[in-house]
């Protein structure tokens, strides 16, 4: 554990790459050029539908671009649930609509033709982007509350990058920041554990919730002082500690470890007495 390799997550699974929503803000150009051409001509209701128009497909590319970001991050982690809301569903409905809309309402196009654009369109969007993911990523979680364990994770996460914003505050003092960011790149490893055994919440959570906590707000309460004012001697308290809290989730790892060892023996003993009966 002397060398700890930076948590990044493994995306390789999935072969997932995430889609950019800019070809929806394309059709906003000649929409806008309709919108400065019914005003410059003083037509109102050209100008009304044609702005309406333009909201729309405004409203679709915004829509679009929040699901694509959380359909990134749902396929970025191991452990999720599903988006809670289907933004890319709601963008090919609303992407549709504006169509018709644009075609029929706007355009003056008969309504045949504005329902064909509109189903083409929104099979289109389909096709393209697809729809929104609606199955959870809650493997192997056991006997445990998928909730807790996703709540547990999620406070975890959310404390270390805490850390992380206080350690660029941190300018002077470079052996601090280098024990704080190797005492985070080893917490991020054992989040990785866990996040790969869930069942392991049940041993780590004490770390999660209040080692992690305790280092983010020791962080917190050093860098909202001046570092000119921390006495040397703060400063060698301080240090020890993140020595200390280096051990400490040292041995959380190997604890985890433990665990899983344990787990396995249990499952070899069951299987060994399974054969025999």
């Amino acid at each position: 554990m002397a060398k700890v390799k930076r948590y990044n997550p493994d995306t390789s699974v999935n072969n997932y790459k995430a889609k950019k929503g800019h070809l929806l803000y394309i059709f906003l150009a000649p929409l806008f050029l309709s919108v400065i051409l019914a005003l410059l001509q003083r037509d109102i209701t050209a100008f009304a539908l044609n702005l309406a128009a333009f909201g729309l497909f405004y409203a679709t590319a915004k829509l679009n671009t929040i699901g694509l970001a959380n359909e990134f991050k749902y396929h970025k982690e191991k452990l999720t649930k599903a988006p809670e809301k289907p933004f890319k569903t709601i963008s090919a409905l609303l992407l549709g609509f504006s169509t018709f809309f644009t075609a029929t309402i706007a355009g003056g196009e008969s309504i045949l033709t504005g329902v064909f654009l509109s189903v083409t369109s929104t099979i289109g969007y389909a096709l393209y982007y697809g729809l929104d993911p609606r199955a959870d990523k809650l493997e192997n979680i056991g006997g445990v509350s998928a909730d807790l364990v996703l709540k547990t994770l999620s406070d975890a996460k959310s404390k270390l990058s805490g850390i992380e914003m206080h350690m660029k505050k941190i300018l002077d003092d470079t052996l601090l920041h280098d024990k704080l960011a190797l005492a985070v790149e080893k917490a991020e490893y054992i989040i990785q554990t866990i996040q790969e055994d869930p069942k392991d919440i049940r041993v780590a959570r004490k770390f999660l919730v209040v080692y992690i906590d305790g280092l983010e707000k020791v962080t917190e309460s050093y860098t909202s002082m001046d570092e000119a004012d921390i006495k040397g001697e703060t400063k060698v308290r301080l240090h020890q500690l993140l020595e200390d809290v280096e051990h400490r989730f040292d041995k959380e790892l190997v604890r985890l470890k433990k665990n899983n060892e344990f787990d396995l023996d249990v499952n070899i003993d069951v299987l060994q007495q399974q054969i025999k009966n």
